[in-house]
């Protein structure tokens, strides 16, 4: 699930971007007081557990190997080869749980041809254990490559599907693409920071636009995923799931590891299906820099963190 903590919408508060600054200044060890409350931890075996905790309480779970935007086929083949441990593991353990992965990790800016076949590998292993794959949704100068990757993967595979953003303007003309239809998708916000003209910018543009999205999928019968922390949207889709008589098998909600567990357990309760993204690996501290540079407003939270810490 592509990560988004909103406090004023799409807008960079200048306050923010200077904490981001002083976070980035500041020890490993006291961003870890942030991270490890987002992060599984920095192992497998991590992931395992909390997927485990999860599984208990009846909440499912896709899992995600932290790191992106390589830069050697090298790590593009490890990261690969991590993804298919990943997959091994949640057959060995029995764990309720599908993959998440991103294509550029994989290989997608290096070499298209080359990401192709790594995350044909995955999907191939995912597919002998009947298991699922999502493609993440990463900055706009991919999504078209990410699109154009999805819809080659899925001329071979069943077991596969893909993010999409409700703060680009251009996403609902892209859930109407013909060749789109019968996707399986996870509809965010989106996290990155974007240029006007390709991406609203106010929290209320981009809900109405995930409502908009939401409708339309529903109506044309795609499975969805609804990947939100925000209570209004998540209200919006309890009553156009009520009103359109959606079957259960047709969608879940979804959110991230760490984030507003009495909602989280709150869906869960309503009886509707919820799924815990759940990153893990070395690359946290990058991952967690990464997200502030694309999303300063989530500097809010790590002062928080750190200031609430006792």
């Amino acid at each position: 699930m592509t990560t988004h903590f909103s406090i004023i919408g799409a807008t960079v508060n200048p306050i923010n971007k200077l904490i981001v600054s002083f976070v980035k200044l500041l020890p490993k060890s006291v961003v870890y007081l942030f991270a490890k409350k987002y992060i599984a931890g920095e192992k497998l075996e991590d992931a395992v557990r909390v997927v485990k905790e999860l599984n208990a309480k009846g909440i499912v779970a896709t899992i995600d190997v932290l790191g992106e935007a390589v830069t050697s086929k090298s790590e593009s083949e490890q990261a690969k080869n991590e993804c298919l441990q990943v997959l091994d593991t949640i057959n060995q353990h029995k764990l309720n749980s599908n993959l998440s992965l991103k294509p550029t990790q994989l290989g997608l800016v290096i070499d298209p041809e080359f990401g192709y076949r790594q995350i044909s590998e995955i999907l191939e292993r995912a597919k002998s254990y009947n298991n699922f794959v999502r493609i993440d949704m990463e900055d706009s100068p991919t999504t078209d490559a990410t699109i154009a990757m999805y819809l080659r993967l899925r001329e071979k595979y069943d077991n596969v599907g893909i993010v999409i953003q409700a703060y680009l303007k251009r996403t609902l003309n892209d859930v109407k693409r013909p060749e789109l239809a019968g996707t399986n998708y996870r509809l965010c916000k989106g996290i990155y920071i974007e240029p006007e003209e390709i991406a609203y910018k106010s929290k209320q543009c981009v809900r109405d636009n995930f409502v908009e999205i939401l409708n339309y999928l529903l109506d044309n019968g795609n499975y969805v995923g609804i990947a939100t922390h925000d209570d209004y949207l998540i209200d919006k889709a309890y009553e156009m799931i009520q009103e359109k008589k959606i079957p259960e098998n047709k969608f879940e909600f979804q959110m991230l590891y760490g984030v507003k567990e009495k909602l989280r357990d709150k869906i869960n309760a309503d009886g509707h299906k919820i799924r815990i993204y759940v990153p893990f690996g070395e690359h946290w501290y990058k991952y967690s820099i990464r997200r502030l540079q694309e999303n300063p407003n989530m500097a809010w939270h790590i002062t928080k963190s750190i200031f609430s810490f006792n």
